[in-house]
């Protein structure tokens, strides 16, 4: 292994507030029992967050970013992995609590690492990563709450964000009857191409009423955004229809009632990606490389930067701007 290596951190001290690529060494890396040459990463919302001067995610400085990795272990004394295998790790804190994978190497706990899935390779499982394994968790939770093709239209919201775009692929993918509602109006077409059947406005899925329910229209639901979008959901599930809520890039604040609870028998279901159980992430991970893999995952989802490309990415994906997912080229 090389004893030095390219890796972008981001560090806080008397000086101030730095993000960039340095050279660190393999001596650097933090206490882990596999170290692993990363050749992929990804940007996420929470990267997005640690990189900010004053980032409300990141524990403790200096810290290397990317709750995301792909690669192959390069040492390891945990039994379970040996070198050259091909390995991948999402969320556990990673980029957040304990260096991530915007690093040539990263040294972590054999109890975060996974074999790589079949059906998926390093780079493919990166264009899915956190995003997407949270979309397909949600689908997987609504699907265990009743959820089925042709039980009803399912609203995607964000819809062309990571989570979004994903879960939208992934529905159509599976039979569903697919809405996405997005604040760009541009991206209509790109969400038809995933297989939205109908597109709303970000307007139309947010707005405050003084209704405590209304028309019941959905099946079903994945929502990245909470904020005013989930009470709009709530009003809006049909009889029994669930809400899976992964996010809050709308905010964490929802004004909403018990009415759709005891009287329509609505299931808001909360998807936490970041501290899964290891069965529930096994099968999840199973699936995305199996049914829930979203068609032309490469080529209609995602697109590549390297480390140098990190800080504008992870600026535009805290203002929505960012479509889809973005791979990091390790």
């Amino acid at each position: 292994m090389s004893q030095s290596f390219n890796a972008f951190v981001v560090n806080k001290s008397e000086a101030g507030f730095s993000a960039g690529v340095q050279q660190l060494t393999l001596d650097d890396l933090p206490a882990g029992n596999v170290t692993v040459r990363v050749q992929y990463s990804s940007v996420n919302y929470k990267d997005g967050l640690a990189c900010l001067p004053e980032s409300p995610v990141v524990t403790s400085y200096p810290m290397v970013p990317g709750i995301d990795i792909a690669g192959t272990v390069a040492e390891s004394s945990d039994p379970r992995f040996a070198v050259g295998q091909e390995v991948i790790a999402i969320g556990r804190g990673l980029g957040t609590d304990h260096w991530g994978g915007y690093a040539e190497y990263a040294r972590l706990s054999g109890d975060w690492l996974e074999p790589l899935p079949q059906g998926l390779s390093l780079k493919e499982a990166m264009a899915l990563g956190t995003a997407g394994f949270t979309a397909a968790l949600s689908i997987q939770r609504l699907e265990q709450n009743g959820l089925r093709p042709g039980t009803g239209r399912v609203l995607v919201t964000g819809a062309t964000g990571g989570v979004g775009s994903t879960a939208v692929s992934m529905l159509a993918g599976l039979g569903y009857e697919v809405v996405a509602s997005t604040g760009k109006t541009a991206e209509h077409g790109y969400l038809e191409e995933l297989g939205a059947s109908e597109i709303l406005s970000r307007e139309a899925v947010s707005a405050q009423v003084p209704h405590p329910l209304e028309a019941e229209l959905w099946a079903g639901a994945v929502d990245p955004v909470g904020g005013d979008t989930l009470a709009y959901l709530l009003r809006t599930t049909r009889y029994g229809g669930s809400v899976a809520n992964c996010g809050l890039t709308g905010g964490p604040a929802v004004s909403t009632t018990v009415l759709p609870f005891i009287l329509r028998g609505v299931n808001l279901l909360g998807i936490d990606s970041v501290m899964c159980p290891e069965d529930v992430r096994a099968a999840v991970w199973l699936r995305l490389g199996t049914d829930l893999k979203p068609k032309n995952l490469l080529e209609s989802i995602s697109h590549e930067v390297d480390l140098n490309g990190i800080p504008a990415v992870a600026g535009q994906i805290l203002t929505g701007a960012v479509k889809g997912r973005t791979i990091v080229r390790i």
